[in-house]
């Protein structure tokens, strides 16, 4: 049984990996923005209006729980991180199409390579550090979040080969195809948050271990008054 100053040793370590997560995707989306639009890469678009919507979801849930009933809003702050996600998968579904159709080639991207490549290298270890800490907490949540780190490795995988091709072989038309992958992750994300399964939030591993207190000092105080 994990001690009480482990176990806040390994919340600790959570909180720090989830804030640096959301930090990194706040990065990424920026990067991943600007340098698409240089490129007119709508693999590079998707792929940062996909880490920003990320980003957002953990704001909308972080807002949630600073309500007095947070339940109460749970349904409504899924369906709007939903929506968006659809509107993502339409946007890059619309955009490929027309890319494929006109013939229409993204230039080369030196950043976005470097970018998604990075992506693909420091995700898994943050996945790796989140599950190792969630498996020895016991906490499901964590491990959930950690599994949602890893599909964003596969992302950013499918993004730097469709940017690979692009670039070294003149595939114009993987750059599309690497958008169209996007709205495959994106539509998944969507119908999750839709039916209510998107519970591993960053926004929600930041904040579980404050509401674990609190329902620990309830627990205790009902203990005390003999309930």
């Amino acid at each position: 049984m994990t001690s009480p100053s482990r176990r806040a040793v390994l919340q600790r370590r959570v909180r720090m990996i989830v804030a640096a997560t959301i930090v990194y995707n706040l990065i990424e989306a920026a990067v991943a923005l600007t340098a698409g639009a240089v490129a007119s890469s709508v693999a590079l678009i998707g792929f940062g209006l996909d880490s920003t919507i990320e980003v957002l979801s953990a704001a909308a849930v972080a807002w949630q729980f600073t309500r007095q009933d947070p339940e109460r809003w749970e349904r409504g702050t899924l369906r709007v991180i939903a929506v968006a996600f659809f509107a993502l998968a339409a946007y890059v579904v619309t955009s490929s199409t027309f890319a494929l159709v006109g013939g229409a080639a993204a230039e080369h991207s030196t950043v976005g390579i470097v970018l998604t490549a990075l992506s693909v290298a420091i995700m898994p270890l943050l996945s790796f550090a989140e599950r190792r800490a969630g498996r020895e907490l016991g906490s499901a949540t964590a491990i959930a979040d950690s599994k949602q780190t890893l599909v964003c490795t596969y992302l950013s995988a499918a993004v730097l080969v469709g940017l690979v091709l692009n670039s070294w072989l003149g595939w114009w038309w993987a750059d599309a195809a690497a958008g169209m992958v996007i709205a495959v992750f994106a539509v998944r994300e969507g119908t999750e948050a839709w039916r209510g399964d998107a519970c591993a939030t960053s926004a929600g591993m930041i904040l579980e271990p404050e509401h674990e207190h609190d329902q620990q000092h309830e627990i205790e105080h009902d203990h005390e008054h003999g309930r």
